[in-house]
């Protein structure tokens, strides 16, 4: 590693600590993932300088994509919340998004990709995806275009008359790929979870999937269960 705080090259580390030189290597993966270290293309392998991580709230009375929340969410934190996104219609379904959706491989789809950020540093991603056939012809059919712009998933929906009634969401661990790490500034490898939501509408279609991508070190995952009295 390199001399930052006191680091060493892993040869070195390794006849310190009297062990082999891949053991130190793998040691080294694990705590960059871990986001206690941060790899330098080119100068070596440095202490990670700490981030505060933040709470991402899931809820039942939430829609998860609606920029303006997020927005708030951020604002309550003191931080300016801000997003990026790029649309692209009639994109065919990959086979398990079209699964999600109940329809026909290749079927055209909207695809919208975020990067949402706090004071200009990104925190998370998500990729939506919504059948064409749903929205074609209409005002709604860009998330983040129209005059339905930044509503969210529940909100577009019922501009066009379909109520959506409930949202699914599947969590997972993972690692970051080398596209997301790029996204989200964080190690290659480095944790996180990784969430699968749907929504559906009123007569059980499913209307919107979308794959969010929140790194461990950055956030925290935080789901509010609604008690029935």
């Amino acid at each position: 590693m390199g001399r930052e705080h006191g680091t060493l090259p892993p040869l070195h580390l390794a006849q310190e600590c009297g062990v082999g030189e891949a053991a130190v290597r793998r040691a080294q993966e694990t705590l960059i993932a871990q986001g206690v270290l941060e790899g330098r293309a080119g100068s070596g392998t440095y202490v990670a300088e700490p981030r505060e991580r933040l709470r991402m709230v899931r809820s039942q009375q939430r829609d998860h994509t609606d920029g303006s929340l997020f927005r708030a969410e951020m604002a309550a934190l003191g931080k300016k919340g801000t997003w990026e996104s790029r649309s692209e219609a009639m994109v065919p379904a990959p086979a398990a998004i079209a699964s999600r959706l109940g329809i026909p491989d290749a079927d055209y789809c909207v695809r919208t990709s975020y990067e949402y950020l706090a004071d200009g540093k990104p925190v998370l991603v998500s990729t939506s995806w919504e059948p064409y056939s749903i929205t074609s012809g209409t005002l709604a059919v860009l998330l983040e275009g129209g005059p339905y712009a930044g509503m969210g998933v529940v909100r577009r929906m019922a501009e066009i008359g379909i109520t959506v009634s409930r949202a699914e969401e599947r969590p997972e661990p993972g690692h970051a790929n080398a596209e997301e790490a790029a996204l989200l500034g964080i190690q290659r490898g480095a944790l996180v979870t990784r969430i699968q939501r749907t929504y559906y509408s009123e007569e059980e279609c499913p209307v919107e999937t979308a794959g969010i991508v929140v790194p461990a070190a950055l956030c925290e995952i935080v789901y509010e269960v609604p008690i029935s009295r």
